[in-house]
């Protein structure tokens, strides 16, 4: 079988395209800390009809065989909201991607790799940056630190292994995103607290909960707030309406209001914190499946609304007031509540937040004053084509 040649084609019909899915978990499936997704959420990201992210978007799937046997995966995509952007934030012109990389052995993913490169080139881009998949709001970079421990909801977990593979291929690291873990039961330090006491007593500051019967106005309301806070960012693609009505679908099931805050100024609002109960708890013993019982559980733990770890896996503040003591203040206001929410009615001990941009100084800041550690590591490669 090892010595049996390798074949590389496009994915191409309903048989392919389960194949594709199916292969991580055959791959990943010794590694007890590698969280088995749903294959209907899989399904639903590479569907062009079901992911939002095509309406600015292309994607070509490929599928490695020996002897008719899947043994590695990969896309490579282009996005044109991506193209547009300022070369200096991380994308622009004539950049496309490589993703959902999954391979058995070095020779497989040498291959894949120059198989999506050789797509990318011919669509006449000039420059490839990956592990992207595929969108950058979904699960950006390799982990690089943090595989003895499981991710939580909506973050990869890779093979040890591809590291060394996609290095030998030609990539350098162009960014590292983190995440931070903290144990929420205890009370922030004593300076955070006295912030906070602060805007409490400031008439001019409003942290609400969202409301879940609003959703649509409070989505487009987050939607402005985070197009315009991570707008300089290095990566920043425009999150789109057609993405945050696909995503609204999946997480309204997960999305309490406690947990979800936004900040007002003077009636205006310029900053907000998303926080979700990890799903992965649930998920993890279904082997990706809902069906026959899966379904069942999965609804009984959404009712009980219990999750050990609570995930921030966004947050921002409008630009003008980025860098300021009231950025600071907004966002120390909304952990806290939200920190005791997660606590008091959802019994949570543990907290994550990231993906961080490794040198966005100001939340690494808010990150180490409420005394949370580094937990995991994605790396972001870029190679010239």
């Amino acid at each position: 079988m090892a010595n049996a040649p390798l074949a590389i084609r496009p994915v191409n019909g309903a048989s392919d395209t389960r194949a594709f899915i199916d292969l991580a978990y055959r791959l990943n499936r010794d590694d007890p800390n590698w969280v088995p997704p749903l294959r209907s959420e899989v399904a639903g990201i590479i569907d062009p009809r079901k992911n939002g992210w095509f309406s600015h978007a292309q994607a070509q799937l490929f599928l490695a065989e020996r002897d008719g046997r899947a043994v590695g995966r990969i896309s490579a995509h282009i996005d044109r909201l991506a193209l547009e952007m300022p070369p200096e934030q991380g994308f622009g012109p004539g950049t496309g991607f490589f993703g959902l990389f999954e391979a058995e052995d070095a020779t497989t993913a040498r291959a894949l790799i120059n198989t999506a490169e050789g797509w990318l080139r011919n669509q006449g881009m000039t420059r490839v940056v990956g592990p992207v998949s595929l969108s950058i709001w979904e699960e950006p970079g390799l982990l690089i630190q943090g595989h003895d421990h499981p991710p939580t909801v909506m973050m990869g977990h890779h093979r040890r292994d591809y590291r060394d593979w996609i290095e030998a291929a030609g990539f350098a690291p162009v960014k590292q995103l983190v995440t931070y873990e903290l144990d929420i039961t205890q009370p922030f330090p004593p300076l955070v607290q006295r912030v906070i006491a602060l805007g409490e007593k400031n008439p001019r500051i409003v942290i609400r909960p969202v409301n879940k019967a609003k959703f649509d106005q409070e989505a487009a309301t987050i939607l402005a707030i985070l197009n315009d806070a991570w707008s300089d960012n290095w990566g920043f693609v425009p999150l789109t309406q057609p993405e945050i009505d696909d995503v609204g679908k999946k997480l309204k099931p997960i999305v309490f209001e406690s947990l979800i805050r936004i900040a007002e100024l003077d009636g205006e609002p310029v900053a907000f914190m998303i926080t979700l109960p990890d799903l992965n708890e649930a998920i993890a013993p279904l082997n990706g499946r809902l069906l026959p019982f899966g379904w069942a559980k999965l609804l009984l733990w959404l009712r009980r609304g219990k999750a050990r770890t609570m995930r921030v896996p966004l947050m921002g503040v409008v630009k003008r007031l980025q860098g300021s003591r009231m950025a600071s203040q907004l966002a120390f206001m909304m952990i806290e509540y939200i920190r005791r929410s997660a606590v008091d009615d959802f019994h949570a001990t543990r907290g994550e937040i990231g993906w961080i941009l490794d040198d966005n100084q100001g939340m690494v800041a808010i990150a180490d004053t409420i005394e949370s550690r580094i937990n995991r590591i994605y790396q972001v490669y870029a190679k010239p084509l």
